[in-house]
């Protein structure tokens, strides 16, 4: 106590007036209380980082590595002067209450939001621990840290509007209660934002590291970031797609995770044959498709069955439409099953066929339905423009015809 009041009885001793010497008191004090606070910070700011440096390095956790490179004790450290100033000031003050009640409030306010500070390092640090754990890593981390910071930041504010302007709790939080409609529509994503995450996570819709398409935002690529407001997606041209969280559940899209977690990827596509190509097999013609090895023994026992089946019923074969018969693309479907059973890079243990869709107007639509083994999309996309290379160059030996568009020049 005494040593704040050598300033104001040496402006006494040489004759200034109580007044006077009261504030030039106060000036001193000031500038002596400013120079201790940063003393003080100085010193615990060096202490407190070179101690938690030293357990961190002495540590197996990562976790204090990760409070360094936040600067945790840097902000704790702030505390040490802003306790001793807040516990100074009213010593220094006693002759100017106006003042002190000012400077008060500042330094209570200024702890508030320092602690705040603190607070956010802390979950920050925790965020980047729990990403670089397996368990975690898929995990919408950002979005339940924003929640509780949103909540830490709301409270913040309360208190400092209830410093500012001597407040009782209970009247504030009973208007807090009055404007709640107002603050549900300034805070209306970030509700939206916060259930959209719970349900995300809850339902395993989506995960950071899945590649999912949403072709209203034009994403089509892999999650890097989800929190309370937005969803990143890197798409494949590296660009990046950023989407409202809510719009997951209130939007459809495509998750990929599935099929990357199956035993393939499924190739779907299809070829179009010229209705006018296809047409019964002469047996003369049959003798030259059983050249080909792919069909060599499913012809023999299927002529076998329908020779047997015609003599049966006294079938007159000298018209070739008469009894059963083989098509040419009914044999390119055959060829087709076993050529595509028989490639190395498809999954034989699940689904596989050749099909015919619907006929149209551009002829007859023949699918090519099964999986990959390999569901890396360039292996996957060679193992299928392979097949299809091999479907296209196979037509013309079963005296088929592929349709396409012919351009007509007009003179």
């Amino acid at each position: 106590m005494q040593i704040f009041n050598w300033a104001n009885n040496f402006f006494l001793e040489f004759g200034f007036s109580e007044n006077v010497a009261s504030y030039g008191n106060l000036v001193v004090n000031t500038i002596v209380l400013i120079i201790i606070a940063f003393l003080l910070d100085y010193i615990f700011k060096r202490i407190l980082i070179y101690t938690l440096s030293v357990m961190a390095s002495r540590t197996k956790t990562k976790f204090d590595d990760i409070l360094v490179s936040n600067k945790t004790a840097k902000y704790i450290a702030h505390l040490v002067p802003l306790l001793f100033v807040f516990k100074t000031v009213p010593i220094i003050l006693r002759d100017f209450t106006r003042w002190e009640i000012l400077f008060e409030k500042g330094v209570k306010i200024y702890i508030i939001f320092l602690s705040l500070w603190i607070i956010r390092s802390v979950f920050n640090a925790l965020k980047d621990f729990l990403k670089e754990k397996p368990r975690f890593s898929d995990k919408p981390i950002d979005s339940y840290i924003q929640v509780i910071m949103i909540l830490l930041w709301m409270f913040g504010a309360f208190s400092f509007l209830s410093v500012l302007f001597s407040i009782d709790e209970t009247t504030f939080l009973a208007a807090f209660g009055s404007i709640s409609a107002i603050i549900i529509l300034v805070f209306r994503d970030t509700i939206l934002g916060f259930v959209a995450s719970i349900s995300v996570s809850v339902n395993d819709m989506v995960r950071i590291g899945d590649w999912i398409t949403m072709e209203k935002f034009g994403a089509d690529g892999d999650v890097i970031e989800i929190n309370l407001a937005t969803v990143k997606v890197r798409n494949f041209d590296n660009t990046t797609t950023t989407i409202p969280t809510y719009s997951l559940i209130s939007d459809s899209f495509r998750n990929w995770r599935g099929m990357l977690k199956s035993d393939g990827r499924r190739i779907k596509r299809h070829v179009l044959i010229r209705s006018k190509s296809v047409r019964f097999v002469t047996p003369e013609e049959l003798e030259k498709f059983k050249k080909i090895q792919h069909l060599t023994s499913y012809i023999e026992h299927r002529q076998a069955d329908i020779d047997k089946f015609n003599s049966a019923n006294a079938i007159d074969k000298s018209v070739i439409i008469n009894g059963r018969n083989l098509t040419n693309l009914g044999l390119f479907r055959k060829y087709l099953t076993q050529y595509v059973q028989n490639h190395s890079g498809i999954n034989k243990d699940m689904m596989l066929m050749i099909r015919h869709l619907q006929p149209t107007e551009k002829g007859i639509p023949l699918e090519i339905y099964c999986f990959s083994k390999d569901k890396v999309w360039e292996n996957y996309e060679y193992i299928m423009a392979d097949i299809l290379d091999h479907v296209i160059a196979s037509v013309a030996y079963f005296d088929l015809e592929l349709f396409e568009l012919e351009n007509v020049i007009s003179d």
